[in-house]
């Protein structure tokens, strides 16, 4: 965990979505732990949901609270703004990190690759409501509470760009270059007024339920990595030092925590392009 102090996040409210388990749970503990006030958001009420918000509350008592909604229906996510409004007193950071991955096609697709012509249509369709259109409605029903008050951050949760065109991963890698495509936009929609948008990935496949359990767990480029690899710059992005830093995609796993707040975050961010290349 990085020494760093990030004074305003005391007191600032977060939204995360699938912050019940995996990634989403290592970021709000890390936001909690740091002083922020996060909306704790689950597809489903549950065991994970209320073990991530009843840890929370005993690292921040009474920072965090649970919301049910499932991003896939707009009036869900609008409901889940208002709950953290209402619970916070305003909205600073929506960070999208819900998602559904390929165990939906198939069990087996990190070991025997799937075919798109064989995908079940109501799974391929699951997937990109949440990946794509769950960060849009969230994104929908938040942006104009940061709008109005003159600040905010939309984080986006990604993928590392191997897998967005891996054979056999889709539609899940197109679903996360969707929503990369669209953080680009909405960054360039939302320039100058106050509102950051940042694409942020763990730089590899991550130890979290969107792999099939195995005694040998590992992604396709036989590699895996902790979830708790989150917490490396999500503190930054949600910060004000990273304050008007926006249109970026930054890599958990290049962060460096070795070095000073400013080298870490150049480190972490890919390169800029004129134009993406996809083929």
């Amino acid at each position: 965990m990085s020494s760093v102090s990030y004074p305003s996040l005391a007191g600032r409210p977060v939204l995360v979505t699938g912050g019940s388990r995996g990634l989403g749970r290592e970021m709000v503990l890390a936001l909690i732990e740091a002083g922020a006030s996060v909306a704790v958001v689950g597809s489903k009420p549950g065991a994970a949901l209320t073990e991530t918000v009843d840890e929370a509350n005993r690292k921040g008592p009474g920072k965090a609270i649970a919301v049910v909604a499932d991003v896939a229906d707009y009036a869900q996510c609008e409901a889940a703004v208002l709950a953290a409004v209402d619970a916070f007193g305003r909205l600073d950071v929506l960070i999208n990190n819900a998602g559904l991955g390929m165990r939906l096609i198939s069990e087996s697709f990190n070991t025997e690759p799937s075919r798109f012509w064989e995908a079940d249509p109501e799974a391929w369709r699951a997937i990109i409501d949440t990946n794509v259109n769950g960060a849009f409605n969230m994104a929908r029903a938040a942006v104009p509470k940061m709008l109005a008050n003159g600040f905010g951050k939309v984080i986006n949760i990604s993928t590392s760009d191997q897998t967005m065109v891996r054979r056999g991963y889709s539609p899940y890698g197109p679903s996360k270059a969707a929503l990369e495509a669209a953080s680009r936009v909405w960054a360039q929609d939302l320039a100058g007024r106050g509102v950051d948008v940042n694409v942020y990935l763990p730089g590899g496949a991550a130890d979290t339920d969107l792999l099939p359990p195995s005694v040998d767990k590992k992604g396709a480029d036989g590699n895996l990595l902790p979830a708790s690899i989150m917490r490396r710059a999500i503190l930054w992005l949600c910060a004000d030092q990273s304050k008007g830093q926006t249109g970026g995609r930054y890599i958990a796993r290049l962060w460096d925590e070795a070095l000073p707040i400013e080298a870490a975050a150049a480190a972490a961010r890919s390169p800029s392009v004129s134009k993406p290349v996809i083929m």
